[in-house]
């Protein structure tokens, strides 16, 4: 499990192009029938992938988190963006389509993950955060996920908001999880952009053409910086930074966030005339 230590708004707004990116940017995370982490110290919160293809992929115990088992202190939130599959936590089956999202809860001793064809595998996305509480596994399919509608077509930001893991929705101790789908035509998310140094916050992207990329904003408002992003790759932002993009079509991503607490509109403002 590789680990990613904080960095202050100082630090950051001194760093290159490829430093952002060796600090930030979360890439390789979908490999053939493996598990990919990366534990960052933003909240604690950890960042996986698993793709598998040929084989059953088993939630591993990294030896960094000190426990009996990798969900002894932790809950996990998990959304498939490929084929169908199913995810096995304690003997008990949770299958997954496309877009379809499970809250795992603290204590859940063995997980694993398969694909119901290798033509079309799972991609499942993960994201955990410590947990105090222990909260019943549950899923959340899209089409209950309580879809709204954002933006428009003439600011090129028309979008549709999918809630899953959040205070009206699966409870959960720290995590709030959910994803965004941009319409045909559409290119910019997260407008007007914010911050909130109360949680951390990790977009994932996906459905975007190999030909095609992610130009991700982040850092404080009046001193933005931006990564260059490709398809399912990943995204640390930190508490005290804005998060917002401009893809070079649309896309989907996934946002989850962990901290201090779980209200989805607990955010500061940074509006677009104040960028910088």
């Amino acid at each position: 499990m590789q680990i990613r230590f904080t960095e202050s708004p100082a630090e950051t707004a001194t760093m290159n192009t490829q430093q952002l990116r060796d600090h930030f940017l979360v890439d390789g995370l979908m490999k053939n029938d493996q598990i990919t982490l990366v534990y960052t110290h933003y909240d604690r919160m950890i960042i996986g992938g698993v793709k598998p293809v040929s084989k059953k992929c088993v939630l591993p115990n990294p030896s960094e988190l000190r426990a009996e088992y990798f969900l002894e202190r932790r809950e996990l939130g998990i959304i498939n963006v490929g084929g169908n599959g199913t995810v096995t936590a304690d003997g008990k089956k949770f299958d997954l389509k496309k877009q379809d999202a499970l809250y795992l809860g603290k204590g859940t001793k063995d997980v694993s993950f398969t694909s119901a064809s290798k033509k079309e595998p799972a991609i499942f996305y993960l994201l955990s955060a410590p947990a105090h509480h222990t909260y019943p596994s549950k899923v959340c399919t899209k089409e209950k996920a309580a879809p709204v509608q954002l933006g428009s077509s003439e600011t090129a930001n028309l979008r549709t908001v999918y809630k899953y893991i959040h205070l009206d929705g699966i409870r959960s101790c720290q995590l709030v999880m959910g994803l965004t789908v941009l319409a045909e035509g559409s290119v910019w998310n997260s407008i007007p952009p914010h911050t909130h140094t109360r949680r951390m916050e990790v977009y994932f992207y996906f459905d975007l053409k190999p030909e095609h990329r992610i130009f991700h904003f982040m850092g404080q408002p009046q001193e933005t910086r931006h990564i260059v992003m490709a398809n399912e790759e990943a995204v640390i932002s930190p508490p005290w930074s804005s998060h917002f993009g401009c893809g070079t079509s649309n896309y989907g991503f996934i946002w989850g966030m962990a901290g201090e607490n779980l209200v989805y509109t607990d955010m500061d403002p940074a509006p677009v005339p104040t960028l910088k």
